[in-house]
This record gives C-alpha cells, structure tokens and sequence, in this order.
C-alpha cells in the first residue's frame, strides 16, 4: 500500500524592503502596452540585492521550516526539488548548491525548469510520486523567483511597462510520508505547442545569449498577450476543475485558493470561474507583484500564517506557466501547525 504523502510546512522570504509604484514610474517612457491592464502595476514589489544569491534566498526561506521543525527536517530530507526562475550559474542547476548550504546530502537532487509559475505544483507532484514509490520518506522542495531585481530593473528594461509588474522572493516546503496534511490528487498538463510563444528579445535583436548591446527582456506584443490572456483564462480553472472532480468537492466549497499572481485581471477571472469570493483567494499582487513560481508558496504560507485556512480545511494551489506551456493544480487537506 502506497504511503500518504503530506505537505507538512511551508515558509517565505521576501527580499529587502518594499518598493514602491513610483520607482518604475521615474523610468517610464512612451510605450505601446503601457496602458495595458496585463501592466497595471501593483503598489509595492521586493527585489533581491545586488549581492544575493538564489542559494542565499533559499537559506533564508528555510529559517521559517528549521525553527519550527527543527534542521533535521530539512538535512534529513532524502530528495530535493528545486525551481530557480534565474540561475546564479549558466549550465548548472541551483539543486547541488542548495543542498550544500542547508546542509542536505539527499540521495536525488532535481531542478525543474518547465514547471514556470506553475513550479511548485510539479514539485508537489514529483514529490508525492517518489515518496509513494519508496523513493524516500521525505523531501524538500525549494523556489526561488529573482528576475525581477536582475532582469526587469536592468536601465532600458524597466523603463518598459513590464518591467513594473514582477516581484522577487522565496519559499522552502517540506513533503513527507504522513497523514498530516494530505496532497488529496495532483494535475498536471503540458501544452507543449504554446512553449515557442515565450520569447526573449533585445534591441538590436540577437540571441539571448549572444553578445551585443541591448539587454534582453520579454517579447511581448498585443497579439500574443491575448492569446496568454485566454489560455491563462481558460487552463486555471480546467485544472482546478478536474482536482476537484476527483476528490469529490464542489469548486465553491474549497476552503482557499491560492494561484500565481500575474495580474489583477487573472485574479478575478480565476475566481469568478470557480465561484470563489475574494476572502477565498489569496491575493498578495499589490504588496509582493508577480512573484511568478515563488508566488503560491509565499501566498500559502501568508493563509496559513493570517489562520485564512484551518486545520482540515482544503487548499487548491493553481497556476500556468510562461505563454501557457504548462498548468498545474493540486488539492490537499490542511493539518495546521
């Protein structure tokens, strides 16, 4: 018989101090999407320093799981999950410096890639099928979201409206075989036909990674920000759709739902799908912007933190990725600290 697999705890960190609209608005020039609802800015975004590191980022969001749990939750972990939305190193995954910093020596180390804003779903889901197989009896999975302070603050990037939108930070989860608070049923899908619609594009045009002047920065144009616009619109809650169908409740009936937070448009479209009132869905988009993959584990921990959802409530955790490459949901029964 297969284990239960649990998500046991979860904590954030959020960068330096809040920054707030007025910043990106010294730098804005003219700009065909300016205007765009995809851009409204959120009040206020954090941004890692220029000094730090995803590994660094990654030790601080696990202070929050050490001081609860104690450091062998995390160094006794027998598989790591890692998602860096920015790599501190070309080639290299962040995994094996990760678990050097947190003093892990798990017998498997994985970096997902193309997971996106939908990262920490795929994690839950690759942990919850090597913990069911025997593969180990517990593992941490660790996010970090950091281009905002190294891509979109860069001088021509953040003069364009994108660059105002997006937040940095940080989570660590712990995953273990235990009743405590059950992962309920895990989807996930690939939209492998979308994955060419992500672009990065620089003036004058080269590969990203080419030299050359001009930094590199998200092609968007009006005809693909409405195709993303109606795929987002329409994966989200086609997920959160077919979780709730297996396990047996009522999309109206969840406890909380807690998504990727890249704008105030999806927000509210999200939960008018689902027939969720706003005190259900975690929105932080004006205090942390487009926290992309960090996003919904920074929000859990916030519900969870705020007592937004109890012991034996149940969480749908949603998101898609980049230009709708990928989506995710999953459900899982809160056991409360």
């Amino acid at each position: 018989m297969k284990p239960i697999v649990s998500l046991i705890d979860v904590s954030s960190y959020l960068p330096g101090e809040a920054i707030d609209a007025d910043y990106y608005a010294q730098f804005a020039e003219s700009d065909d999407l300016r205007d765009h609802l995809m851009f409204r800015a959120p009040r206020y975004r954090h941004h890692v320093a220029a000094d730090e590191t995803a590994v660094d980022m990654i030790e601080r969001a696990a202070a929050g799981i050490v001081d609860r749990h104690g450091r062998d939750a995390i160094t006794g972990a027998d598989i790591l999950i890692t998602h860096t939305q920015l790599p501190d190193l070309p080639f290299c995954g962040g995994g094996g410096a990760m678990a050097h910093r947190l003093g892990m020596k798990p017998d498997r180390v994985l970096d997902l890639h193309n997971g996106g804003c939908a990262a920490f779903v795929l994690a839950l889901d690759v942990a919850r099928i090597l913990i069911g197989s025997g593969a180990g009896r517990s593992a941490v999975i660790a996010i970090a979201a950091n281009a905002a302070g190294r891509i979109f603050d860069q001088p021509t990037v953040r003069r364009k409206a994108q660059a105002a939108v997006p937040g940095d930070g940080a989570a660590v989860a712990v995953v273990a075989a235990s009743d405590r608070a059950p992962i309920l049923d895990v989807e996930c899908r690939t939209y492998g036909e979308y994955a060419g619609d992500m672009t990065v594009e620089s003036d004058p045009p080269r590969e990203w990674w080419q030299p050359g002047p001009g930094e590199g920065y998200i092609g968007f144009t009006e005809h693909k920000i409405a195709k993303v616009l109606a795929r987002g619109n329409r994966q989200v809650p086609e997920v959160c759709y077919a979780v709730a169908d297996r396990i047996g409740v009522k999309t109206a009936e969840l406890d909380l739902l807690v998504t990727n937070q890249p704008n105030r448009i999806f927000l509210r479209n999200w939960r008018e799908a689902l027939e969720l009132p706003a005190e259900r869905h975690v929105d932080t988009f004006d205090e942390c912007g487009n926290l992309f993959a960090a996003g919904i584990p920074v929000n859990l921990e916030r519900a969870i933190g705020t007592g937004r959802l109890a012991a034996g409530g149940v969480a749908m955790l949603a998101a898609f990725a980049h230009a709708g490459d990928f989506a995710g949901a999953a459900a899982l029964r809160w056991g409360g600290r």
